[in-house]
């Protein structure tokens, strides 16, 4: 398996692998919702607000992870973790977690603080992530589930307290993600 950076020339096959694993997970509605998401999002891949890796094998992308930056007034990096997906067939392999790892990795090298995502905590407590409070870092919208607001440091230090609501990349800008 080879993880590489992606760009916006894999929009189409980040879409299609997006909208087939949600849509056999969620059922169609999500996965039309997800897919459509990660389309958005892979238009507009600058490999620093919006980074997006793959894994491959044999040449097909099997799995693949969005980091979004969040913007504050503070001098902070911090990035959302999300959406992520791993073909149906190649789940169950820890190739989620490696892919998540390698992202984490990438980011720590790109001097990234802090990484945030929404989601279960069951999945993303084994790469590290723990429950994050909102008087922490807020979530960009607010949260149907605040119970899956999750966070971790990329660096020494605890996660800081940053006492505003911050702005997220535009594809995210919709409760309907929230």
């Amino acid at each position: 398996m080879i993880h590489r950076v992606l760009d916006k020339s894999k929009q189409k096959e980040v879409k299609e692998l997006f909208t087939s694993v949600f849509t056999s997970s969620e059922g169609e509605k999500e996965g039309k919702l997800i897919g459509h998401l990660a389309s958005q999002l892979a238009s507009n891949i600058d490999n620093s607000e919006i980074i997006c890796f793959g894994v491959y094998e044999n040449e097909k992308l099997i799995g693949s992870i969005f980091f979004t930056r969040l913007l504050f007034s503070k001098p902070i990096q911090v990035y959302m973790l999300a959406p992520v997906a791993v073909s149906a067939e190649h789940q169950g392999k820890g190739i989620g977690q490696a892919l998540i790892n390698y992202g984490l990795n990438e980011l720590k090298k790109r001097s990234a603080n802090v990484v945030v995502t929404y989601g279960d905590p069951s999945f993303y407590s084994k790469v590290g992530f723990q429950a994050l409070s909102e008087n922490l870092i807020q979530a960009p919208l607010k949260l149907s589930m605040p119970f899956g607001w999750l966070g971790q440091s990329l660096t020494e230090k605890p996660i800081p307290s940053v006492d505003e609501r911050p702005e997220c990349v535009k594809a995210f800008n919709d409760p309907v993600y929230w």
